[in-house]
């Protein structure tokens, strides 16, 4: 991976981090729902991007159900999750997605992982789980449930995505957004209660929260994501993505005033260590053309 690429994907981490802590803000001090909270995220991203469904993509389908599989069924239970259970078994819980997006990789898509990418994929893992590790709070919950659901959908639509002919990353988010924020807003419609009064109650928060998450989290991150799975091997992706629950807890220290302990110190050094040698196993990257943004 080119190093250009690899401090893309740290930002597109660092992103990813701010959003789990707007968002827990979100679900908790403001208790607006889950389902509606990820609706109302991706009727944003539809309508914002509506310019770029057109033309219709080849496999539309199959575009459809990645769609489905990383935008509505992956944001809706990570919410719904997020809402129910704590930070920290959430969090180890997700870490799920590495192992299963490798497994994936090798089995539908041929991908081979050297001892040393494995070496450094079970550090990364291991320096994480170290960080995050609480047993107390640890205790089976609907929360851990939707998290398991949520990273498997993730890493199931990974792997679809990289069977799709060549697609814009930005034309993708479109059509993510826009098979999306219906099956949510309906399930919010069925499951949910007081969206209407949360949100004018989160006022300027909800709206700053939610232009947030529509713009930035899945307009520039999400997009630049899809771009790097395209041209690299989802094994290889999973991997670094291991950097974005250690910018959480570092964001935590700096912006709610959470504790560094020492066993946070080592784990993380442990964690970056195998992000480093997994960065360093990789082969070279393909020569494939970057999509076009239009």
């Amino acid at each position: 991976m080119r190093y250009r690429d690899f401090l893309v994907l740290m930002g597109v981490c660092l992103i990813w981090s701010l959003n789990v802590i707007i968002g827990k803000v979100m679900l908790s001090s403001y208790d607006i729902p889950p389902f509606y909270y990820a609706g109302i995220r991706f009727l944003g991203v539809a309508i914002v991007l509506s310019p770029l469904l057109r033309p219709i993509p080849q496999r539309i389908g199959q575009v459809a159900l990645v769609g489905l599989l990383v935008g509505a069924s992956h944001f809706g239970f990570l919410f719904l999750g997020l809402s129910a259970a704590s930070p920290s078994s959430a969090a180890i819980v997700l870490q799920l997605g590495i192992p299963l997006t490798a497994m994936l990789s090798v089995i539908f898509l041929g991908e081979r992982i050297s001892s040393l990418r494995i070496t450094g994929i079970a550090l990364a893992l291991a320096g994480v789980i170290a960080v995050m590790w609480n047993p107390e709070q640890m205790t089976a919950s609907i929360g851990l449930v939707a998290i398991v659901i949520s990273t498997s959908s993730l890493a199931v639509g990974g792997i679809f995505l990289k069977r799709l002919p060549p697609i814009a990353p930005l034309k993708l988010q479109a059509w993510v957004g826009l098979v999306s924020w219906v099956p949510l807003l309906l399930a919010s419609w069925q499951l949910e209660a007081g969206q209407i009064t949360t949100s004018l109650d989160g006022g300027y928060v909800f709206l700053a929260a939610t232009l947030f998450s529509v713009l930035v989290v899945t307009v520039i991150a999400h997009t630049a994501y899809f771009g790097l799975l395209q041209r690299y091997e989802a094994s290889m992706i999973a991997p670094l993505t291991l950097a974005m629950p250690i910018m959480t807890i570092l964001l935590d220290v700096l912006l709610i005033g959470g504790h560094l302990s020492l066993r946070t110190i080592a784990g993380s050094t442990v964690a970056l260590a195998g992000v480093l040698i997994t960065l360093k196993a990789q082969p070279p990257a393909r020569r494939d053309p970057v999509p076009s943004q239009t």
